[in-house]
């Protein structure tokens, strides 16, 4: 944690920076999750196909889960992060298809 001889402080400023650069990268993978997400969307709409998925989203909570017990993070937070990204992107599908249908 601190290194030897590092002031308790100066090691909390540099583990929150270590955070901050984290929490930077984590937001700009979301934005990139999304504009993918963004795709599935419209091809969706564009193809009458359902805004959701309920297999595929079952194996990627499957899959998610053991990702978070190799990472040693808790499946369960890893879950619920997982539905609560669906959710929006779940209504952004929903948006994109009310969208894609009122074009003539």
């Amino acid at each position: 944690m601190t290194a030897a001889g590092e002031d308790p402080r100066e090691t909390l400023l540099r583990l929150r920076a270590s955070i901050d650069n984290i929490d930077a990268a984590l937001i700009y993978l979301l934005a990139e999750r999304f504009r993918a997400t963004q795709q599935v969307g419209h091809l969706k709409a564009a193809h009458n196909m359902p805004a959701s998925d309920p297999g595929r989203e079952e194996r990627q909570v499957a899959r998610l889960r053991e990702l978070a017990e190799a990472a040693h993070l808790d499946p369960e937070f890893a879950e619920k992060w997982f539905k609560f990204v669906v959710a929006e992107v779940i209504r952004h599908h929903v948006a994109a298809g009310a969208e894609e249908n009122e074009r003539p």
